[in-house]
């Protein structure tokens, strides 16, 4: 089911829309060799401190590009959430168009409270971005639409990383 901007869109963004949303899932080879880098970002969280975190997260950037074929794209870690009247800015993804290499910003603190964010959430967020990523440089389309399509793909990374079985 589109969401409520999809009558609004021109006729070249509804079809990417609909491709978009045709894509359930990314299929992440041998996820299990991946999770202690997981491992490593939530120590790194729990640490408070941003340069580790970015360390990891990099890390787990790069292989999961490396993995699925995508350009390395390049992380920053931000201390505390933007926020204004429309709510907080978890994440934001910024194409090749405006940099040599892609890159993905995150933040570690809630904008009000300060606090660091749940391990949950940050991960979730920076695998939605580097889907962001993928839309672009691996499924080559011309928009990332926040489809239903786009959450499953990001949802089956996330269980991927987390519901491993080593073989």
């Amino acid at each position: 089911m589109p969401y409520p901007y999809y009558n609004r869109l021109p006729a070249r963004d509804l079809r990417t829309y609909d491709q978009s949303d045709r894509i359930s899932r990314v299929r992440l080879p041998s996820a299990w060799l991946m999770r202690p880098l997981v491992l490593d970002l939530q120590r790194a969280l729990h640490q408070e401190q941003q340069a580790p975190v970015r360390v990891a997260a990099q890390r787990l950037l790069d292989a999961l590009t490396e993995a699925l074929g995508a350009p390395a794209v390049r992380v920053k870690v931000l201390a505390r959430r933007p926020d204004d009247d429309w709510g907080e800015l978890h994440g934001l993804y910024e194409g090749v168009e405006r940099r040599q290499r892609a890159c993905i910003t995150v933040w570690m603190r809630t904008a009000k409270r300060k606090q660091v964010v749940a391990f949950k959430t940050f991960l979730r967020t920076l695998l939605h971005e580097l889907c962001h990523h993928l839309d672009y440089e691996v499924l080559k389309l011309p928009e990332s639409f926040h489809t239903e399509g786009f959450f499953k793909r990001e949802s089956s990374l996330y269980t991927q990383l987390m519901d491993v079985k080593q073989p």
